[in-house]
């Protein structure tokens, strides 16, 4: 199936309830409030706890079935565009797989897409694509921008990525399920590489509830178990 024909589906993981997620989350309330322009399917694991890497490969498995775009991203994220579903079936056009922020290079040992070492340090911008707004609402509290968009990536941010299941299927791309919260995206992004497949930013409006959890103790621990993995 091409694109165009292929029914977009976020696949999302909420601690809420399920019949909390349209009226209390921030991706749920964008999704029903754009639906009329941006039709979208929701695959949605409510009152959450496992792993993500877990979920999403198991989103994967039942594409087998019934194929379709996916879009893994968070549940705190405000759209900012109705025509968003358009924005992710025009980039797939130019990658296999598209996200909103990422790296053009990697770096030995980076702890992040856009840090370059464990002191934190942002990498510099020519190496940057993107934009992210940032707060509770639509419009934002300010705008992350990281650099221009339509850039070829090594690594992009795991709050938002869409790729179409036949590309996941036919080139046996999957989520490292050791990576439960952490570095599940730059694992994935790696693997991808690998794989030769090409992944791009796009251009899309939002806002992120969260700046994520650097540093954390179950942070460190996967920052361990990534660097372990592949031996940098």
């Amino acid at each position: 199936m091409e694109s165009p024909n292929l029914p977009l589906r976020v696949v999302c993981a909420t601690r809420l309830e399920q019949k909390e997620f349209l009226s209390k989350t921030a991706t749920g309330q964008s999704i029903k409030n754009f639906i009329n322009v941006s039709k979208a399917e929701v695959r949605l694991y409510a009152s959450n706890s496992t792993a993500l890497g877990i979920l999403y490969n198991q989103a994967i498995e039942e594409t087998k079935k019934s194929p379709a775009i996916l879009v893994f991203m968070h549940d705190d994220i405000w759209f900012g565009d109705y025509f968003w579903a358009e924005r992710i079936r025009d980039g797939l056009k130019n990658w296999d797989i598209v996200g909103l922020a990422g790296n053009k290079r990697r770096a030995s040992g980076q702890p992040s897409w856009v840090f370059i070492n464990d002191k934190f340090e942002r990498d510099a911008i020519e190496n940057l694509s993107g934009a992210v707004g940032y707060g509770s609402k639509y419009p934002p509290e300010g705008v992350n921008h990281f650099g221009p968009i339509n850039q070829q990536c090594k690594l992009i941010d795991g709050l938002f990525f869409a790729v179409k299941s036949e590309t996941l299927l036919r080139a046996g791309l999957r989520f490292d399920e050791g990576f439960k919260f952490h570095f599940y995206d730059l694992d994935f992004c790696r693997q991808a590489e690998l794989l030769n497949l090409k992944i791009g930013t796009i251009g899309l409006s939002v806002a992120h509830e969260s700046g994520g959890n650097f540093n954390t103790d179950s942070w460190k621990s996967a920052y361990q178990d990534y660097l372990q993995k592949w031996k940098d």
